[in-house]
């Protein structure tokens, strides 16, 4: 069955908000992409995704990176297609996947950058304790940092999501799966003390946990802003962001002794490779400290 480009990407944009429950960033940068295969698709006289071969996708990925486009933007949108051409394959509206023989372009893995474990105490410490923002903003940094949480997670975590006695969170990450994490004694009692008093103070209008200071919905951007304020405040390293909490936490736990598969349920990482890159950074930590404290090094 023929179908165009237009009804196919409408189909297909349907499809991974609602059934596959992918984020509204994720299913606007797959449209984007996959907007931009179309367009060039159309300059060579194809009308529908059936018209496409391996040569097209060959030919567009090429002329991004003609463009400028970096090599992990690349590699997403050959992800976009392939998942695009899973579905219409699957819907019938194509025999093939033309970018089925293609490699995934090369992407360098930079070792995450991490904070010590004074930084992240010296920022805590930065967060006033006599106000309810600043409750507020303690027991934020204090969860991030205690259970690894990626900004939206902490964005969207429900007052049914905490359970502070004996302490831990119930999380909803990519895809809306949920993953048990302990929090922590300190985060846990900073927790307890700002749903007590700092966030009644805030006249919460909806039921998540870290609110604005009109109580809505506290925002990604708003939660980069405090983390670099406070960042700035205590010395810390440039740059400093929600996800270098999230490297800091994974990376002081196995540079602790904890187990990897453990690691990995807490972070809620699909694929265990993707938890291995902080068994770098630890082995790089080991060898820095290698170089700077043995006599003979």
């Amino acid at each position: 069955m023929a179908i165009d480009f237009d009804r196919a990407l409408d189909l297909f944009a349907a499809h991974i908000k609602v059934e596959r429950a992918l984020s509204p960033h994720t299913v606007d940068g797959y449209v984007r992409d996959l907007l931009r295969l179309f367009a060039s698709a159309r300059e060579r006289g194809a009308s529908g995704p059936a018209d496409l071969g391996p040569r097209h996708i060959t030919d567009h990925l090429l002329a991004l990176a003609d463009a400028g486009v970096g090599a992990r933007s690349r590699a997403r949108a050959l992800s976009a297609i392939r998942s695009f051409y899973r579905f219409i394959i699957a819907e019938r509206y194509a025999d093939a996947d033309p970018s089925a023989t293609l490699d995934s372009p090369r992407i360098p893995r930079p070792l995450p950058v991490v904070l010590g474990v004074a930084d992240i105490d010296a920022m805590l410490a930065e967060a006033p304790d006599d106000t309810a923002l600043g409750m507020r903003d303690s027991a934020l940094l204090a969860t991030m940092y205690a259970a690894g949480l990626r900004v939206s997670e902490v964005c969207t975590l429900h007052t049914a999501d905490l359970s502070l006695d004996p302490g831990h969170v119930r999380v909803t990450g990519k895809g809306q799966k949920q993953r048990l994490v302990p929090l922590g004694d300190i985060a846990r009692d900073l927790c307890r003390r700002y749903l007590e008093d700092g966030r009644p103070r805030l006249r919460p209008r909806v039921d998540h946990v870290f609110v604005s200071r009109t109580g809505g919905s506290l925002s990604r951007q708003a939660v980069w802003r405090r983390v670099r304020h406070y960042a700035r405040c205590a010395g810390a390293a440039a740059g400093t962001s929600p996800h270098k909490l999230r490297h800091s936490f994974a990376t002081h736990l196995l540079e602790g002794g904890a187990d990897l598969r453990a690691v990995q349920v807490m972070l809620g990482h699909a694929d265990i490779s993707t938890t291995e890159i902080y068994t770098h950074v630890s082995r790089a930590r080991i060898l820095d400290l290698y170089m700077n404290h043995h006599p003979r090094a």
